[in-house]
């Protein structure tokens, strides 16, 4: 029996594209949600970086970029050693929609996926942490683009 290999959620948020793919993608968008700070160089094979005042830093990787629909990266994986090579690959989709009360809408989908490399107590650990990190995060971009 295998573990999961990917976490998906898709979140339905009332403002088109371009805000959403601006959250997603700049230094500011990000530490508006995301980090606290962040740096980002956005083309493929860009680095990026996000940090908190806790002193935990996440490392990325860009690997797609086509605007205004697909964002990628890849970066560390939660529990293992900073020098494990072994990361996720993490993919935002973006849809524009019309919302029938809101007007323009974004249907946004995120999938991370590389689990499945793990042994089972770095599995756990990781995956139960990002999918549980995914549903707060997600949370906090629609809430900071409701208040935008």
């Amino acid at each position: 029996m295998g573990f999961p290999d990917r976490i998906e959620r898709t979140v339905e948020i009332a403002r088109p594209p371009a805000d959403v793919w601006a959250a997603l993608t700049t230094a500011d968008g990000l530490a508006a949600w995301f980090g606290e700070t962040v740096t980002i160089d956005l083309r493929p094979g860009g680095a990026a970086e996000m940090s908190w005042s806790s002193g935990d830093v996440a490392r990325m990787r860009v690997e797609r970029v086509e605007e205004p629909s697909v964002f990628a990266f890849t970066w560390h994986i939660n529990g293992l050693p900073e020098d494990d090579p072994r990361r996720t690959y993490v993919e935002f989709t973006l849809e524009e929609l019309t919302l029938e009360e809101a007007g323009p809408g974004t249907r946004l989908t995120v999938v991370e996926s590389g689990f499945g490399q793990l042994p089972d107590d770095a599995h756990a650990k990781a995956f139960g942490g990002n999918t549980e990190g995914w549903a707060s995060e997600l949370g906090e971009l629609v809430a900071h683009l409701d208040a935008a």
